[in-house]
């Protein structure tokens, strides 16, 4: 026998609660943000898990606590993915969903100490306040709202935390691709954008190592028998930089140029490393393929120029499933009173992994914040009763697919 369809919890009754939540979630935001959990601060980050992890536990997540091996000699935090149960079977409509947020800053230790948490009127300030800590903390609250009003109509909520989002999850890529597979949603934790705006889509990045490779000889005495590979990187450089402007969702940017041994060598060997941003998978093929056709006519003769895409974060693509998404996050702001908008950004975050693995994605669903990666970062902590019940609501509206 089916589950009862029950009414959706409206917002605006799931923001009484997130109100009444206010000075827990402000003081839990401090003790957060005066831990330095630097990307490469495995220590801080594991302590911010020691803490997420009691949080979920409390909240009745089962928590599988995951260490990586050490990437080019470093050690990360450990990551978390907690998963919970409801009582709304898939086969019944249920819905699995993953929030995702991250526990690193790009901030060195000692910041927490020298720049600590403060409140001044409705903005907070501090490492990490809004990237990713606020929102991180949403997530965890949101999930408090839905235990108190007893909203268990999906089929499993899977929290996941990474501890290396800040320098492109080296070590969690993988678990994270893992954990997202097969689920109906992924909502990003990251905090909205400082007019509000929720995240629709993010760029994709390609990185690229393109290695150019002349003939040395020596320049004073038989420059014409050497076919210089820095002359021909040059032109290379030039042609790949007038890629910008021929589709309006990539940009190619050539950012790391080497060359030469010594000033009397026509130079034998030269290096190119180029990143490309682009909205779509196609777009990031399509770049590829003007990057390899520039590279297999070099300017100079007697070069050659090899091409090695190095990594690649997809896109997280705008598409009907995450416009739908979209539609529901504003309805239910709307019953508190807030209008949303939603925005496109070339920054990449774990969102783009998880709509890599085939999953509709929605981001920026953390309070609003501002200035991130900077000593100026702010939170307004006026917005996070109205943000909570919003993620909470979404959840509750995703979650069981008889609602559709």
């Amino acid at each position: 026998m089916s589950a009862p369809t029950r009414r959706r919890e409206p917002a605006a009754e799931l923001l009484g609660t997130a109100r009444a939540h206010r000075v827990r979630y402000l003081r839990d935001l401090e003790a957060l943000v005066s831990i330095d959990s630097g990307s490469y601060n495995a220590e801080g980050v594991d302590e911010v898990a020691d803490w997420v992890q009691r949080r979920l536990e409390d909240l009745g997540f089962d928590v599988e606590r995951v260490r990586f091996a050490p990437v080019d000699g470093r050690r990360s935090g450990d990551a978390l993915v907690g998963r919970k149960r409801g009582r709304l079977p898939e086969a019944e409509g249920g819905r699995r969903i993953v929030l995702a947020g991250h526990m690193d800053t790009v901030f060195e230790d000692g910041t927490a100490a020298a720049r600590p948490f403060r409140v001044d009127g409705n903005i907070a300030t501090g490492p990490g306040v809004s990237d990713d800590k606020g929102g991180l903390l949403a997530g965890l609250t949101a999930l408090g709202l839905l235990e108190e009003h007893g909203e268990d109509a999906y089929d499993e909520l899977v929290f996941l935390a990474t501890p290396d989002e800040e320098i492109g999850s080296p070590a969690s890529r993988d678990l994270i691709e893992r954990t997202a597979r097969g689920a109906h949603y992924g909502l990003g934790l990251e905090c909205a954008r400082e007019n509000g705006d929720l995240v629709i889509a993010r760029k994709g990045v390609a990185d690229f190592l393109l290695t150019v490779t002349g003939r040395a000889a020596h320049a004073g005495i038989e420059p014409e028998r050497g076919a210089n590979a820095a002359l021909a990187a040059a032109h290379l450089t030039v042609s790949l930089q007038a890629l910008n402007g021929h589709w309006d969702d990539v940009t190619v940017n050539v950012g790391v140029v080497r060359a030469g041994i010594r000033a009397n060598i026509v130079c034998p060997e030269a290096e190119l490393r180029v990143e490309v941003r682009a909205a779509t998978t196609d777009g990031v093929r399509r770049a590829e393929r003007a990057i390899r056709e520039a590279a297999d006519h070099p300017a100079v003769p007697g070069t050659g120029v090899t091409v090695e895409r190095l990594d690649l974060c997809p896109p997280m693509e705008d598409t009907p499933a995450s416009r739908r998404m979209f539609d529901r996050a504003r309805r239910a702001a709307r019953e508190v009173g807030v209008e949303l908008g939603a925005t496109a950004t070339g920054g990449v975050g774990d969102a783009n992994l998880i709509a890599g693995a085939g999953v509709p994605v929605l981001d920026g669903l953390g309070p609003v914040g501002g200035a991130d990666h900077t000593p100026g970062e702010w939170l307004d902590v006026s917005s996070v009763p109205h943000r909570v019940a919003v993620l909470a609501a979404l959840v509750v509206s995703l979650g069981d697919a008889r609602h559709d």
